[in-house]
């Protein structure tokens, strides 16, 4: 088989290849590249799920990043085992061509108890006394405290938050470098994030990105040299272009204020009552799942939010399957915003009744994705003295809390989810693989690519049961 690479530098587009970008905009002449459209939600769960299957949302059952657990009444993000994704992952059938193929997963999404060889996967450790300290999660268990020992711990609070920065892709990127030399994978995929953050926080057309951009050339280049010279083909991909948008659509609050939501009062705020919730929506960027508890209200809650400004589209029952999304785990509406727009998951209407959580970085609480997480308060006059001395209280042994993030939606400029109208908002391939590729493919047909890259012949259906 042949070496393979498959770097994910998310956010990335045509469009931003240029002059802060030096490494690519050399490379990127010389090899093919073709447009990806993105598979909706265009989110990254969604994406690295279907890139991997060659399988659909309603195939392989993740719809979103996140989504309503019915058997437990509970809204659950950012999951992380494998054995969620209900299709054969390229590995597996890169196997059955080949017992010696081996793969390292560095970073992307659902890597735990997994069929991947070698695995590098965010993983904080939750201590008792309510501190969260950075880690990560390997598979051997040892790669772990080897590449710590080299690297340092995972930088965590480089990874989500207000302090995001390009030290989290450089460190799984040099810890794929580690891994290489270690066991030298067959195929290598490594996840990127680094443009996910300021262009949510700022917008693509913000002259801010340009460091950005700069800092993920940078790792990118380095990334490329290293495995060119080990002889492997290099695939460049993202999951999705982020766009421009000014308008947040709290559509909690539209279904609260029209009596569709209950909400627990609890030491004077209020909680999401999922479990008697008539409907609720979970957001996840421009997309939305809505639960409906009683099917006879679906065509209700359907008109309403037809009505509602920013939402593009409102898809019930059968109308699903424009996006080929039917599964058990979507909600029973799937709402689109417009292009300008974003959905937030605020369902109160009052910010002093807003849960604790709201104001922290907590997103396993949040019943819907909050990019504003990557904000500090700006009404905070003095953040860095407040935050050290919380973090001292809790290295102390006292419980507090890091309540520093804001409430305000209007931060947020840029987003995505849907699919952009302007095809140069669309995810792009690169390879210089001799292979043809046409100037745009489906997000199911990644699979096929990565395949052809590991000299892997298109492979009869393959199931493959998870213990």
């Amino acid at each position: 088989m042949q070496k393979t690479v498959v770097l994910d530098v998310v956010g990335l587009t045509r469009s931003l290849i240029g002059k802060n970008t030096p490494f690519l905009a050399k490379w990127a002449p010389e090899a093919q590249q073709t447009s990806i459209k993105p598979v909706l939600p265009a989110v990254t769960c969604t994406a690295q799920s279907t890139y991997i299957t060659g399988k659909w949302p309603y195939e392989h059952g993740i719809v979103a990043n996140g989504w309503y657990f019915r058997e437990e009444d509970e809204v659950k993000l950012w999951r992380q085992s494998n054995k969620l994704v209900q299709a054969p992952k390229v590995w597996d059938v890169a196997r059955t061509a080949d017992t010696n193929f081996t793969v390292a997963n560095m970073g992307w999404w659902y890597n735990m108890n997994t069929t991947a060889d070698y695995t590098l996967t965010p993983r904080p450790q939750y201590l008792a006394d309510g501190r969260k300290l950075p880690d990560c999660y390997t598979q051997p268990a040892d790669l772990r405290d080897k590449l710590q020992a080299k690297l340092g711990t995972f930088p965590l609070f480089n990874y989500w938050g207000p302090k995001t920065s390009i030290k989290s892709s450089k460190w799984i990127a040099d810890a794929s470098k580690i891994t290489d030399d270690l066991y030298d994978p067959t195929l290598t995929l490594i996840y990127l994030p680094h443009l996910d953050y300021n262009l949510q926080r700022f917008g693509p057309s913000d002259p801010r990105i340009a460091k950005d951009l700069q800092e993920i050339d940078a790792v990118v280049g380095d990334l490329i040299t290293f495995y060119e010279a080990k002889g492997a083909q290099v695939l460049v991909l993202s999951e999705y272009g982020i766009s421009d948008v000014n308008q947040p659509i709290h559509i909690n609050r539209v279904l609260r204020e029209n009596g569709y939501i209950n909400v627990r009062v609890e030491r004077g705020t209020e909680l999401l009552d999922t479990a008697i919730s008539e409907a609720f929506a979970v957001a996840d960027h421009q997309v939305a799942h809505v639960y409906v508890k009683d099917e006879a209200k679906i065509a209700d809650v359907k008109k309403l939010l037809q009505q509602v400004d920013g939402i593009e589209e409102v898809l019930a029952g059968d109308e699903r399957h424009k996006y080929n999304l039917p599964h058990e785990r979507c909600g029973e509406i799937v709402v689109v915003a417009k292009a300008n727009a974003w959905f937030t998951y605020y369902f109160w209407l009052d910010d002093a009744k807003a849960p604790d959580y709201a104001r922290m970085v907590d997103i396993h609480k949040k019943p819907g994705y909050d990019p504003v997480e990557m904000f500090i308060d700006p009404k905070i006059k003095f953040p860095l003295p407040l935050v050290a001395g919380k973090l001292l209280r809790k290295k102390l042994g006292f419980r507090t809390v890091l309540d520093i993030i804001p409430l305000d939606a209007s931060l947020i400029k840029g987003s995505h989810g849907r699919i952009p109208e302007d095809k140069n908002e669309w995810p792009l391939l690169l390879t210089k693989y001799k292979t043809e590729l046409p100037q745009e493919v489906q997000a199911v047909d990644v699979f096929d690519i990565i395949l052809r890259h590991l000299q892997v012949p298109k492979p009869e259906p393959v199931f493959i049961a998870e213990a």
